[in-house]
């Protein structure tokens, strides 16, 4: 498989994870995401945010957010985030440590 018709399939391949959890399934929380696998909807905004800054596009959090999203974060928490059980939250806490580490 050539290089080009490779990218093409990952970027395909990354549009439908985006639309499955963004249109399919926004009933899995991002809570659950990260206690389980380790990453959620944030963690690839974030990794979208970062292949920008790397090619020199000037692109913040919210704007990544938002990009993936396809509203604000506010907006998403109304519609779609359920308040997280104390179990959750400290289970978080871990995965969040492990998986993305300290953050400003």
């Amino acid at each position: 498989m050539d290089k080009q018709t490779e990218i093409e399939l990952q970027a395909a391949a990354f549009r439908r994870l985006q639309k499955h959890l963004m249109e399919d399934r926004t009933d899995v929380q991002n809570i659950d995401m990260m206690n389980l696998a380790g990453f959620c909807r944030n963690c690839l905004s974030r990794w979208y945010q970062e292949a920008a800054n790397e090619k020199g596009i000037e692109m913040g959090k919210d704007e990544a957010r938002q990009i993936f999203y396809g509203m604000t974060m506010d907006e998403w928490k109304a519609n779609y985030q359920t308040d997280a059980s104390p179990e959750k939250q400290a289970a978080f806490k871990v995965a969040f440590e492990e998986n993305v580490g300290k953050q400003d």
